[in-house]
Order: structure tokens, then C-alpha cells, then sequence
């Protein structure tokens, strides 16, 4: 990245990050969702959930936290799609700036607001008894995995950003992602699954990264877990980059 590209994504960094903090429902909302989700289970459903000898706020933030950015990698397509309907995409186009600036300028603006998000989701864990003995490196590994989370699927957002025809064709594209952690081992064990059900909870990616995040916290080996879980973060950061350039530059070819 250029000196000149890295001004320019820069200065339209700046540019999202002011819409966000003039309207600061869109974190509270992208964070209410999920903190929600944590009320519901640990105080509601969470006397009928046997996790062992682990306090199951500790075992369910993990989950929560992947929930927290599939609800917020939603507003990055959606910002993305403002500016496209609107015209202001082409018209930045047109002015002498880098053009791959004005998508790394969504995707920053993901990261960052995604990371404010998280932060509300684990003080209100907190404040309902989560504790973790982690260490530096530890959380150190949280927050890393946790990055190349919201990267690859806020790539994957920039997809139905650029392409989607109307507000609910890209607000819808997140729900599946939102869905995808309730058939996986952040809420339940995935031991008391029916076979076909257990078999694809133990295979998706959710699974390995929540696994793996669960034991960081905890302090624990991770084990050969934590090397499935960066391959799937990877890997997905891998093919949404590809698609997500190729869409770009079909868009303003």
C-alpha cells in the first residue's frame, strides 16, 4: 500500500467513522442483539444447560462474541450499499483518489466499530460473572483470532454491498451467518446431538473457532483445534477477498 493509497484510505476511514459516532445506535444496536442472546440463555435457559463444571456465561461468550460481529459485518454491507444506490460510490470513482481506498475505508470502519461492539458484549459478560484466568498471550490470541474473524466475513459483506438490489437483499445476506453458531458447540455440547446433526456441528468452522476461543480464555491447551480454526479464518478471508475484488472490479469496469 502506497503512501498516497494509505492517505486516502485514511482520510474516507475517517469519513465512516464520523457517520458512526453521529449515530451511535447503529454499535448499540449491532450490540444489543447479542447481549440480549446472552441474557436469554444464561439467565433463562442456562439452569437447564449442563456444560460441566464450567459457569456457562463463560462457556457461552465465545459464541456470543461471533454472533456480535455477524450482526455487525451486516452494517458494513449495508454502508456499502448506501454508497452505491446513493451515487456517492461512482462519484468517489471519479476523483483522483485510490479506487480500492473506498472499500478499505468500509472494511477498516468494520473492524473498528465490530471492536467496539465486542468490548460492550464482554463488559456486560462481566458484569454477569465471567471470569478468565487467561494471560497477555492468551488474550492476545483472542483478539487475533477474533480480528481475522470479522476480516474474512466483512470481505464476504462487501460482496452483497456492491451487488444487492434493495435494503433487505443486503441485510438479509448476515442471517445465515447469525444462525450458523446455533448448530454448533457455542450453546450446547455438541455430544447430545442427534448423529447427522452432532457430525456437521463438529465440522464447521464455528465450532473449532468458539472450541478455540473457549479454551484461550480458560487458559487451557488448544490443541490442534486452534491450527482448524485459523484455517478456517483463512481460508474464508481467502476466497471473500477473491470474490470480493472480483465483484469490484466487474462494478466499476
Amino acid at each position: 500500500m502506497t503512501t498516497a493509497h494509505l492517505a486516502d484510505t485514511t482520510t474516507l476511514l475517517g469519513r465512516s467513522l464520523r457517520h458512526i459516532a453521529r449515530s451511535p445506535d447503529t454499535i448499540i444496536t449491532t450490540a444489543i442483539t447479542p447481549i440480549a442472546m446472552l441474557l436469554l440463555f444464561v439467565y433463562v435457559l442456562g439452569g437447564s444447560i449442563s456444560v460441566g463444571q464450567e459457569s456457562y456465561v463463560d462457556y457461552l461468550l465465545p459464541g456470543i462474541l461471533l454472533i456480535t460481529v455477524a450482526s455487525g459485518i451486516s452494517y458494513t454491507a449495508f454502508r456499502l450499499f448506501t454508497d452505491v444506490s446513493t451515487g456517492l460510490f461512482e462519484r468517489l470513482q471519479s476523483m483522483p483518489i485510490a479506487r480500492s481506498a473506498v472499500l478499505w475505508g468500509h472494511v477498516l470502519t468494520s473492524l473498528v466499530a465490530n471492536a467496539v461492539s465486542l468490548v460492550l458484549v464482554v463488559l456486560v459478560a462481566l458484569l454477569m460473572g465471567f471470569r478468565s484466568g487467561a494471560g497477555i498471550v492468551a488474550w492476545l490470541g483472542v483478539v487475533g483470532l477474533l480480528a481475522l474473524f470479522t476480516l474474512a466475513l466483512t470481505w464476504l459483506a462487501v460482496v452483497p454491498g456492491l451487488t444487492a438490489r434493495s435494503v433487505d437483499g443486503v441485510s438479509g445476506f448476515s442471517y445465515p451467518l447469525i444462525f450458523l453458531p446455533f448448530v454448533s458447540s457455542a450453546f450446547v455440547p455438541t455430544e447430545g446431538m442427534p448423529a447427522a446433526l452432532g457430525w456437521f456441528a463438529e465440522h464447521q468452522p464455528v465450532t473449532s473457532i468458539v472450541n478455540t476461543l473457549r479454551a484461550l480464555l480458560a487458559e487451557q491447551p488448544v490443541g490442534d483445534e486452534g491450527w482448524v480454526a485459523l484455517a478456517w479464518c483463512l481460508g474464508l478471508l481467502v476466497v471473500a477477498y477473491a470474490l470480493a475484488m472480483r465483484t469490484y472490479r466487474r462494478r466499476i469496469s
